[in-house]
Formats: C-alpha cells, sequence, structure tokens
C-alpha cells in the first residue's frame, strides 16, 4: 500500500474519532445488553472491549516508546510505503476477512466485567490519537514497533498503527453484530473503505 503520510494518519484520525463515538454510545446501554452473550462460546460486547484493552496494554505503551526514543524531523517521507508483511497483517484485520483465532492470554470470554472496560477503551482510544497527533512530525516507515504476537518480528510504525485500529473496526463491527442478535437497532460506525 502507497499512500501520502499525511492521509494516512488523517484516515486513521478519522477511524479513532468514529470509534470514540461508537464506545461512548455504549455506555449508554444497559448492563444485560452489554453482557447479552448470544452463546456460551461467543463474546459479549464487553468481552470485545475487554479484548481490545488487552491488545491495548500492549501496544499504547509501545507507540509511546518508539516515539519518544525518535528525533522528530522535518523530512518526513511524503509517501507512505507499507511493508509486505505490515501490510498483511492490517488486511487479515479487516471486519470482512475470515475468523481469527485468539491467543488464549488475550481471551476474555466469561470473565465478569462492567463498563469500566469502556472507561479503559476510551481512554486507550484517546492516546491513541494523542500518538497519531505525535506521528505526523516522525517517519512512519523508518520507526519500527514491537508487536504481540512475536518479540522477533517489528513491523514499521505505519503498518502496526492500522493492525490495531483495523482491530478495533473490526471489533466493533462485531459488537453491531451482537446488538442485532439481541434485537436492538445497531449504532453506527463509519464504513471501512480500504
Amino acid at each position: 500500500m502507497k499512500i501520502k503520510q499525511s492521509e494516512l494518519i488523517k484516515d486513521l484520525s478519522i477511524q479513532i474519532e468514529s470509534q470514540i463515538s461508537f464506545v461512548n454510545q455504549l455506555k449508554n446501554i444497559s448492563d444485560d445488553i452489554l453482557n447479552y452473550r448470544s452463546s456460551s462460546d461467543r463474546w459479549t460486547i464487553l468481552e470485545n472491549i475487554e479484548h481490545l484493552n488487552r491488545y491495548g496494554d500492549f501496544y499504547v505503551p509501545e507507540f509511546q516508546r518508539v516515539l519518544s526514543h525518535t528525533q522528530k524531523s522535518i523530512n518526513i517521507a511524503e509517501v507512505y510505503k507499507s511493508g509486505w508483511l505490515g501490510n498483511y497483517f492490517a488486511n487479515m484485520m479487516l471486519p470482512d476477512t475470515s475468523k481469527q483465532n485468539t491467543f488464549k492470554s488475550m481471551n476474555p470470554i466469561h470473565v465478569a466485567l462492567d463498563k469500566d472496560v469502556l472507561t479503559k477503551h476510551l481512554q486507550q482510544l484517546k492516546q491513541i490519537m494523542n500518538i497519531l497527533d505525535q506521528a505526523k512530525t516522525s517517519n512512519l516507515s523508518k520507526i519500527k514497533c514491537n508487536i504481540s504476537i512475536s518479540r522477533w518480528i517489528k513491523l514499521r510504525l505505519g503498518d502496526t498503527l492500522r493492525v490495531v485500529i483495523y482491530h478495533q473496526n473490526r471489533h466493533h463491527h462485531q459488537i453491531n453484530d451482537i446488538l442485532k442478535s439481541a434485537k436492538l437497532n445497531p449504532l453506527e460506525i463509519l464504513p471501512i473503505d480500504y
């Protein structure tokens, strides 16, 4: 994928704004609906959010770490070019792709949760928005990030941001499906057009 770096950051920022709006709407839903489970092996809304929080616990500090150790530059690459592996991982996270298995440590099924997970998720989303703002003065192709699934693989910061934000979109779409199965009107989130 090739895109102007400024357009990539703008696009990801729009998605985060949409996610913040979406989660704020979830705060108005009853605990019964937030904990609704369509079958014993399916996640609830709160479990979907807790899953994202667990990834956020890894990625938010990682993004902050790599940006704090990077010299700000006025020679920012105009065009962002995705790495092949990073692009592959990002595309795997799009909502309409096949189901992915999750690591046991990231699986919150049957954990007692309350609306605090929504508050934490909102905090992480706001932190990612700040990270995107900081990234405007960095070269997203040159900065490398650790990833949660392997300490031997590093991805470009731009790709890692895409993976995390697309993953969040994926689970927000799953939450819409839960709301539909609970016979509620689904909340609107911005369509993913890439």
